[in-house]
């Protein structure tokens, strides 16, 4: 293992976490078990100050150099001043909680590589490329632009490409966050990384895999992890103030007495454990908190933050809304009865995947209609359903395909508001209009009403790929008013960058298009039964699909502040307290480190508040 004044890679950190973990052991051993003398004891935390201490120290006398006054620096400063005094036990431990912390903070950041892989591992690496009646797997990378490709049910389309062969759905909702499984017929377009149906489709390859959808994600996936923001943690920002005081106090109480000793002394009473032990404690008390409330907290960063955050962005399906569509209104025409016609309709619907046809047969469900038996089933492509029920002949079509049959007919229908509809006939004559809509979740309006007045975010914004009618409509209904419609992930990604950089920004979203957006923001809260995509990108996972939750964790945010700030604030105030007796030469150093204890045991105890669950989480 190579000392370098850059201090150590990750895996090197971890080595050294474990070597100082082990000397630590091993130290404990020799001396209370075999009581063997001190110059043998002793002997592994030498090892441990020389191969992990001294970069340590070096990397930390840059940041000296820098004017990088952090936490960690007085650390540094610990690790030298327990060597001179040969307290090597507490030296070697300093050692172990800067490299194990250090350790555990760059895991945290570099799993985001691990978004990467997972996407990967989605893609298929083969497709069954058709040659006249031969179908042969070759590899994705293989596949050329003109290729006929067999989708087999339930497979992943591993192209961009135009339907030429086969009728059936597909989900493109962790592409498009669109709720519906998307009809595909002859000359529809599919996208790379969609789910397919029950139905076998022959694709023809309009894109490489390189350069088709699926490929584009993972491209701006990349981006995002490469610029994803890197933010000052708490106790570096009090380390960043307490470094300073801590050292002007030693060296004056050395200037004023000319004793070195109690430069030493100031210095040990002044080690930042309430900083390195008091602020983790509450963080890992609320992630402990967080996870019995079906939280789950991912990157401790998110917890020091959100509270911060003044803007908060939203997807639309899945997030603000259930992500299922259901019938909102019908409307009867030519004096059919209602509840004869959704007999009918979800009669007919039984045997059809298209769309729609849950949302009908739930409606049916929900109104306790009786369905009848129907025969004559068929769904040709493009042309909607049709078949025979009680000897009545039923049809379920688009309003485009009943402007072809009859323009009077369609004039009859009300204007078109976006989302989805369908028009229902009765032996020829419309019998009704059907629109759908994806319906929000009903904390929806209080949540997004009480963010600027108990949370202090100033902007609220809704970011979808849905259509911009659908998506207006929500925002009607919710009561935000900046809304960016029919957004790509990579717009998405972009939007999110922006803000940032105006200041800390909150992203909320359920999909594999929200994942890179949720990586680039301050804070990524993944909603719902999200993909292990979009949980991967997330900093926080909540994992009841409800509104309620993110405020949940948005106020155990602010808990675990407060209750840090106490406990490091706290503990700081009696350091300096001690320091100053140490300067006047009433604690000598191993007083002055047994006063540290206490005054670490204090802050540890106050700090394991944050573990324990207050009597109200939420205001909602």
């Amino acid at each position: 293992m190579s000392l370098r004044y850059s201090g150590f890679s990750g895996k090197q950190k971890i080595a050294v976490a474990v070597l100082s973990l082990g000397a630590i052991a091993v130290y404990l051993v020799m001396r209370y078990v075999f009581s063997l003398p001190s110059a043998v004891y002793e002997l592994p935390l030498i090892t441990a100050l020389i191969v992990g201490g001294l970069p340590l120290t070096l990397e930390l006398s840059l940041k000296l150099l820098r004017g990088d006054f952090g936490s960690d620096l007085l650390a540094g400063l610990s690790i030298v001043t327990s060597v001179i005094l040969g307290e090597y036990l507490a030296g070697t431990i300093v050692v172990l909680m800067l490299s194990g912390g250090e350790s555990l903070e760059t895991y945290a950041v570099n799993s985001a590589s691990s978004v990467l892989r997972a996407l990967a591992k989605r893609m298929p690496s083969a497709a069954h490329r058709k040659s006249g009646q031969k179908i042969n797997d070759v590899q994705i990378k293989e596949v050329a632009i003109g290729d006929e490709l067999l989708v087999y049910p339930y497979e992943i389309c591993p192209v961009d490409g135009t339907v030429i062969e086969g009728h059936g759905v597909m989900d493109e909702s962790y592409l498009t966050g669109e709720p519906y499984m998307i009809e595909k017929i002859p000359g529809t377009g599919v996208l790379s990384g969609s789910i397919n149906g029950g139905t076998a489709l022959t694709i023809r390859a309009d894109k490489l895999a390189v350069d088709s959808r699926y490929a584009g994600i993972m491209k701006v996936m990349e981006e995002s992890q490469q610029h994803r923001p890197r933010f000052r943690r708490l106790a570096d920002q009090l380390g960043a103030i307490y470094t300073p005081v801590a050292v002007f106090i030693a060296l004056l109480a050395w200037a004023l007495s000319g004793e070195s000793i109690r430069f030493l002394s100031v210095l040990v009473i002044a080690t930042p454990c309430p900083l390195l032990i008091a602020i983790p404690v509450a963080i890992i008390g609320s992630i402990t908190l967080s996870a019995k409330r079906s939280i789950i907290i991912k990157d401790p960063i998110a917890l020091e933050r959100v509270d911060r955050c003044r803007t908060l962005i939203f997807d639309k399906t899945g997030t603000l809304t259930y992500g299922k569509p259901e019938l909102i209104e019908k409307i009867i025409f030519n004096g059919f009865g209602a509840e004869r016609v959704l007999s009918f309709a979800a009669s007919l619907e039984r045997y059809s995947k298209h769309p729609l046809a849950q949302p009908i047969l739930n409606a049916a469900r929900q109104e306790k209609v009786n369905l009848r038996i129907a025969s004559q089933i068929s769904e040709k492509p493009g042309e909607g359903l049709r078949g025979s029920v009680d000897g009545s002949i039923i049809e379920i079509t688009s309003r485009k395909n009943l402007y072809k049959k009859n323009k009077t007919d369609a004039a009859m229908l009300p204007v078109s508001a976006g989302g989805m509809e369908c028009v229902v006939l009765i032996n020829g004559s419309v019998a009704a209009f059907y629109r759908f809509r994806d319906i929000p979740r009903k904390e929806g309006t209080t949540f997004i009403e009480h963010l600027k007045k108990k949370h202090r975010i100033d902007h609220v914004l809704l970011v979808s790929g849905d259509r911009e009618e659908d998506v207006r409509y929500l925002a009607e209904q919710i009561g935000i008013k900046e809304v960016f419609a029919g957004a790509s992930p990579e717009q998405k990604l972009r939007i999110v960058q922006e803000k940032v950089k105006t200041g800390d920004t909150v992203f909320v979203g359920d999909g594999i298009n929200d994942a890179p957006a949720l990586m680039a923001s301050t804070v990524g809260i993944a909603i719902g039964q999200a993909s292990d995509i979009t949980t991967q990108a997330a900093g926080v996972v909540v994992m009841d699909s409800s509104l309620n939750k993110v405020d949940e964790f948005m106020h155990i945010s602010r808990r675990m502040r407060a209750i840090a700030l106490q406990s490091a604030v706290g503990g700081m105030a009696l350091s300096v307290a001690g320091m100053a007796f140490a300067a006047f030469g009433y604690l000598q150093p191993v007083a002055g480190a047994i006063v540290q204890e206490i005054i670490d045991l204090v802050v540890v105890v106050n700090a394991l508040r944050a573990a324990f669950l207050p009597g109200k989480l939420t205001d909602l």
